[in-house]
């Protein structure tokens, strides 16, 4: 009978599950969020609302879940979107990205954020969308 190798532990501060297993990221994320923002810096912009599709995607400094007050909560990530969006009029969406990932974290558990924001109609009817992705670490 073969002999079952135990995995090296990958971050000593993680809990071990089966057969030494240890999780050394959690990534929480949602994707294709839809708010309406008052975004632009056409003047066709000002004054409306358009519709923004956004992915978050966090890694989450989480080892164990035996609660929800372990990790982040994506209820929470969504409200924080929409929140940013109803702020005001923003410019660019450069700008909306980066004061989501300001509000992300918040979380004390977040490392790093990736966000990424879509204007679907900012080349219609030649392109699906444009926008922004951006990557913000802790520290």
């Amino acid at each position: 009978m073969a002999e079952k190798r135990k995995t090296p532990a990958l971050d000593a501060g993680a809990d071990a599950g089966p057969e030494g297993l240890r999780i050394v990221i959690t990534k929480v994320f949602v994707r294709g969020l839809r708010v309406e923002a008052r975004i632009g810096v056409h003047r066709h912009e000002e004054g409306r609302t358009q519709p923004l599709v956004i992915d978050v995607e966090l890694d989450v400094a989480v080892t164990s879940w035996s609660s929800l007050a372990e990790t982040v909560n994506y209820e929470v990530i969504a409200a924080k979107a929409k929140a940013v969006a109803a702020e005001g009029h923003r410019g660019l969406v450069e700008t909306f990205a980066h004061r989501l990932a300001e509000a992300c974290f918040e979380e004390p558990k977040v490392t790093r954020a990736r966000i990424r924001v879509e204007k679907p109609l900012a080349l219609a009817p030649d392109a699906v969308g444009a926008g922004v992705e951006i990557t913000a670490v802790r520290g």
